[in-house]
């Protein structure tokens, strides 16, 4: 019987995603993993239900978030973690663009800024009653963290040349307050893990919290 990871995609990712697809074309040869990942909505109140149904259906035993993926895969419980390059703080930042939307022409210019790559993609529009919605998601998955007495397993991944992390918007330190000091690894990379990364870090760590899950189950 096979393990499923499900994969949380970034904002404006989507079934085609490049990490993901490396993941998939990496574990499709005989191996007994397998890959899920599906697009679900901009909104975090709707894309809050469509994972939970993914996940009530296929019993993941690993969910991956990627970038701001990772807010909804915090928000699972009961089974390991896994993240790329984790946005915990992309949700405030979208949280407080939701008063700017109300001006003319920021929606526009936002939807065109961010317009997600020709694909599978997750359709981004930045209006307000959508962007309101991303201060709850981030409430919702801190509840479910190591700080707060979760229980379940957690790790991370941060590249040294992430851009977002001059933002602030990815933060090892913000990491390091809600999951504790050896929850986390850094590459020498960018924000979108590059292939020898994927191959050399990401892939062992499915299968050891795989492993260790299964174990755990018996």
């Amino acid at each position: 019987m096979g393990h499923k990871v499900l994969y949380i995609h970034g904002m404006g990712g989507g079934a085609d995603s490049r990490i993901p697809s490396i993941l998939r074309e990496y574990f499709s040869n005989g191996g007994k993993i397998e890959i899920i990942v599906r697009t679900y909505d901009f909104d975090p109140e709707i894309a809050g239900g469509q994972i939970a149904a993914w996940v009530n259906e296929l019993q993941p035993q690993l969910i991956i978030g990627e970038s701001l993926g990772a807010m909804h895969a915090i928000c699972v419980t009961g089974i390991p973690h896994i993240f790329v390059s984790p946005a915990l703080n992309a949700s405030v930042y979208l949280g407080n663009l939701a008063p700017l939307s109300l001006l003319p022409g920021v929606t526009p210019l936002l939807d065109h800024i961010y317009k997600p790559r020709p694909g599978k993609r997750q359709k981004l529009h930045f209006t307000y009653p959508v962007l309101r919605k991303y201060k709850a998601l981030r409430k919702k998955a801190i509840q479910n963290t190591s700080l707060n007495g979760s229980h379940d397993r957690f790790f991370a991944f941060f590249g040294t040349e992430d851009h977002y992390r001059k933002s602030g918007v990815v933060s090892v330190r913000t990491w390091k307050k809600y999951f504790g000091e050896n929850t986390f690894a850094m590459y020498r990379g960018t924000h979108f893990m590059e292939e020898e990364w994927v191959i050399s870090l990401l892939i062992p760590k499915i299968r050891e919290e795989i492993t260790i899950f299964a174990g755990e189950s018996k």
